[in-house]
């Protein structure tokens, strides 16, 4: 610390350095995630992943995948939901996966898995039942793509992947899911955040109806 700074300053710094923590109730569960300054979100549970949490349909046994991480609130939600899956977390950010860590160690769940990975690069060949992210907003359409046709890939027939945008983002998402699972469903529109949804197709060209 630079000791010419007045000692205010120095205390206001030191305070920042500090690990944020809160506690929220999510669907249902008490949770209790600690992170910091640079992380998306940090003093609370964002409007979108409330959002996203609050609609999607999970069954007790589901594995899922939460894409872009952060400090991993849809994850560890999803690992709560589903005591008997397997749920793995993933960022581009060490920092936010440090933090997953934490958090899964502080809410007592054992049935995660966290790491780095630049989008799927590092989940090898691992199919999951569930696939959630709340994407960025000023990412290009390109990164879009690779997360859609990843995702495809990845998941079990009958699959679904969940997503949470700003609402501007609402018609791309249309277009690009239509195109990609070759369906669409839009779970709520907000005025400011989009909750979508789509299915794996089985191999025959026949959705399968989510358990």
């Amino acid at each position: 610390m630079n000791k010419d700074l007045p000692l205010e300053t120095q205390e206001y710094l030191n305070q920042l350095r500090e690990d944020i923590q809160f506690s929220e109730k999510i669907c249902g569960h008490d949770m209790t995630f600690q992170t910091t300054w640079g992380l998306f979100s940090p003093k609370s549970v964002d409007e979108g992943s409330r959002l996203l949490l609050d609609l999607i349909e999970i069954n007790e046994d589901d594995d899922t995948l939460d894409l872009g991480c952060g400090y991993g609130v849809l994850g560890l939600t999803m690992a709560k939901l589903a005591p008997k899956g397997r749920h793995l977390l993933i960022d581009k950010d060490f920092v936010a996966v440090e933090y997953s860590h934490r958090n899964a160690r502080l809410n007592r769940l054992d049935n995660t898995e966290i790491f780095l990975s630049n989008g799927f690069n590092q989940v090898g060949d691992r199919r999951f039942d569930l696939i959630v992210s709340n994407l960025p907003a000023k990412t290009g359409k390109e990164l879009y793509y690779l997360y859609f046709y990843d995702a495809l890939e990845r998941l079990n027939p009958g699959g679904r992947i969940y997503v949470v945008t700003i609402s501007g983002l609402r018609k791309f998402v249309s277009r690009a899911f239509k195109e990609v699972f070759g369906n669409y469903t839009k779970v709520k529109q907000g005025k400011v955040y989009t909750v979508a949804m789509a299915v794996k197709m089985q191999e025959s060209g026949v959705l399968q109806v989510p358990r």
